[in-house]
């Protein structure tokens, strides 16, 4: 199965994703958030899965629970869409530059959440956006999805360039941890026989 649609209802968001892993990078992306939309953008078109995302939620008092909320319901969709995992290469990695600025993101879909990250801007927010929420978002995706993140901007000057330089990283690790490995075919890359 690797398309889903998930949903998280709570009284401070309303969240639902549509989600198909193996896609064209296309997405309809409404968080309410013009920064967070820009950053899930880039998130689709390089990691190739396709999105719709519908989120609203309490933003008078700032957009935490909306990014943490949309992070947790698309780590869910993520694991929901990727079933037993079998076939898939299941580690990933990437350096990607964006002008002056370079991010790098290795991971592995293992079925254990886990996030280690070094993440440092310069400014506190873009576009009303905080910055502190990107490492926050990463890291509400990568327990849900039972993922194992580490991410690191590696350099940079312009807080804008280092953000879309790290998204792009993790997308597209999560592109090439998510290709179908021919050598495996349906079988589980695990000596343990289980990942999710």
């Amino acid at each position: 199965m690797s398309a889903v649609k998930v949903r998280r209802e709570t009284k401070e968001t309303k969240v639902e994703i549509e989600l198909e892993l193996y896609g064209r990078g296309e997405s309809s992306i409404s968080t309410g958030v013009g920064f967070f939309d820009h950053l899930l953008e880039q998130l689709s078109k390089h990691s190739r899965i396709n999105m719709k995302i519908e989120a609203e939620g309490d933003l008078k008092t700032g957009p935490h629970h909306l990014v943490e909320d949309v992070g947790i319901t698309l780590g869910k969709a993520i694991k929901e869409a990727l079933g037993e995992g079998r076939g898939i290469k299941r580690m990933g990695e990437a350096i990607v530059p964006m002008d002056e600025a370079l991010s790098a993101v290795a991971l592995d879909i293992s079925g254990r959440g886990y996030s280690h990250m070094d993440i440092k801007f310069s400014r506190k927010e873009i576009a009303e956006f905080p910055l502190e929420l990107i490492p926050h978002f990463i890291k509400s995706l990568s327990y849900e999805a039972g993922i194992n993140i580490h991410a690191h901007i590696l350099k940079g000057e312009d807080d804008h360039h280092r953000a879309e330089s790290l998204i792009k990283a993790l997308a597209i690790a999560l592109r090439k941890a998510l290709e179908k490995d021919p050598l495996l075919g349906e079988n589980i890359p695990s000596t343990k026989g289980k990942l999710l």
